[in-house]
């Protein structure tokens, strides 16, 4: 599919890294109370305080509902989300990722039919983009931006060794030759992103998707290929080996290079460009140099949906609409999350000229080629530490690329 022609159980207050109330207690008038909903997410302290901010404007625009605020940063943030929904205890608005609908609604009823919130513009979005959040006919989530791994290189490193831009995968083993003598890599990444890189690698070689028709489509010797490639890349410093990877090596230009989602741009290189580093997004990573994104894939950066529990779904659907829509939450949220899909949110930030900086070059980068939709299966956790887990079999000598790609390929097949 073409990706651009389409959150100790706790049984009283919510339970994440960081909680808050976004405003003042709850005031008791002539006429009402006021509603209390929940709203979470996960993010950095830039996130949480423009998203802080946004919430005290909606509340000065709607003074008979309180919003309380949950937050945290990701690592976590699932497992709690998890226990939440099971206990319902979740919040009425929260900010999930994409691969949660498939792990928690797969029949869609995990989450509220957003098709059902009366005070929610849906008109702002397109049928294409609502999609990624239709499970068995329901409307369980919106998607914010869109999201895809990019090649983001710091010039500078790469001026200073006198080499160009990697456009191929030879040019990163060509770059490498003349970086490790002072022990610099021209690439670098977390284990999600690495994992993903070799996807791209493999697919471009044996010239096939790894998933088709939702079945298991590399073979055994396709990931023993994978494997391969990955000590390759490690024994020739081309990559640090995921268990050393350090992302604060960027800034002191161990790293020439690195993969990372489009909506970690500003928070992997934002200091680094206010320090006047040049860091620029280069092509996905081919084995001609072509850019058409071939083996590379996008998802939803992140997706708002509604607790199937809430007992106030109009005040959830305002609060919703004010996120994803409003003037206000545009101007403030800016690109952080990407490029909004909400066109009257994206028209905001085009006559606010707001649209520049990293993040959005790594978007357009993103817009300009076809990307095939990211399976939330290729994001399950367990079946990429099983991958690397195989990888260290053989980078340790316990056992052979042809025999640790084989028990890989057995096991990989129960994910589907």
């Amino acid at each position: 599919m073409k990706v651009f022609s389409r959150i100790l159980a706790v049984t009283g207050s919510m339970a994440l890294l960081a909680s808050s109330s976004c405003s003042s207690e709850p005031v008791v008038t002539q006429q009402n109370k006021q509603v209390q909903i929940n709203l979470s997410w996960w993010g950095t302290d830039t996130r949480n305080k423009y998203t802080i901010q946004a919430v005290e404007i909606f509340e000065e625009q709607h003074p008979d509902i309180k919003v309380n605020c949950s937050y945290s940063e990701w690592s976590g943030y699932e497992e709690r989300s998890k226990i939440q929904m099971r206990s319902n205890t979740e919040a009425d608005v929260m900010q999930i990722n994409f691969s949660w609908l498939l792990q928690y609604s797969e029949d869609g009823e995990g989450y509220y039919d957003i098709n059902e919130l009366k005070n929610f513009d849906i008109s702002n979005f397109s049928d294409d983009f609502l999609e990624y959040g239709i499970k068995n006919d329901r409307l369980n989530a919106v998607p914010i931006a869109m999201n895809a791994e990019t090649v983001y290189i710091n010039q500078d490193v790469y001026d200073r060794y006198g080499l160009d831009i990697p456009q191929t995968w030879d040019d990163l083993f060509k770059s490498a030759e003349v970086m490790k003598k002072d022990g610099v890599y021209p690439m670098s990444g977390a284990s999600k992103s690495i994992w993903l890189y070799l996807i791209a690698h493999t697919e471009q070689v044996c010239g096939k998707k790894i998933i088709e028709n939702n079945k298991l489509n590399f073979s055994a010797e396709d990931f023993q290929n994978m494997i391969e490639f990955y000590k390759e890349l490690i024994d020739k410093s081309v990559i640090p080996q995921l268990e050393y990877y350090d992302n604060k090596e960027l800034a002191k230009e161990t790293y020439g290079g690195s993969i990372a989602w489009v909506s970690d741009a500003t928070n992997y290189f934002g200091t680094m460009i206010e320090d006047g580093k040049n860091i620029v997004t280069a092509n996905y990573t081919t084995l001609d140099g072509n850019n058409v994104g071939e083996g590379w894939y996008a998802k939803p950066a992140t997706m708002y949906a509604v607790s199937k529990h809430t007992e106030h779904p109009e005040e959830a659907g305002l609060l919703l609409d004010f996120l994803m829509n409003s003037k206000e939450m545009a101007e403030l949220q800016g690109v952080e999350k990407g490029i909004p899909l909400s066109s009257s949110a994206k028209k905001t930030l085009e006559k606010n000229y707001q649209l520049y900086g990293i993040q959005y070059e790594a978007s357009q980068k993103m817009n300009d080629c076809q990307l095939a939709e990211l399976s939330p299966i290729l994001e399950d956790n367990d079946f990429i530490d099983d991958f690397f887990s195989a990888c260290n079999d053989v980078i340790y000598e316990k056992a052979t690329a042809e025999d640790s790609a084989k028990a890989f390929y057995t096991n990989a097949n129960e994910y589907f």
